[in-house]
């Protein structure tokens, strides 16, 4: 599987919330049961300095089983220290340990004028 290209918009200081619905090549609903993800958003690809951290440890991904949906989220607490554009990816791991990068891209974050 090569990663989806797919860009995300934070509004800084605010809850962000997406809903992703993931389909296979024949438009089935992707069985997320007993699967895991992470996602990390970085200043630069090089950068040792992660700015999120999104997991379904954490809370901030949340895997809808049969339903082929990813939900993340993150609270305003983290996305007030956000700013400029960074880069990400989110990883899906299935209940074998295999890791499948299943998007990447680009978070613009607008920034707060309201503090």
């Amino acid at each position: 599987m090569i990663a989806g290209v797919y860009n995300i918009n934070i509004d800084q200081g605010a809850t962000f919330e997406r809903l992703l619905t993931v389909k296979d090549a024949a438009d089935v609903l992707y069985d997320f049961s007993n699967h895991t993800a992470r996602m990390q958003i970085r200043r630069e690809l090089e950068e040792d300095t992660v700015l999120a951290s999104l997991t379904t440890e954490n809370g901030y991904i949340i895997l809808g089983g049969t339903s082929g949906t990813i939900n993340l989220n993150l609270p305003p607490i983290i996305t007030e220290t956000l700013d400029g554009d960074c880069v990400y990816d989110l990883e899906i791991i299935d209940p074998l340990g295999r890791v499948y990068r299943l998007l990447k891209g680009i978070v613009r974050v607008d920034p707060e004028v309201t503090r």
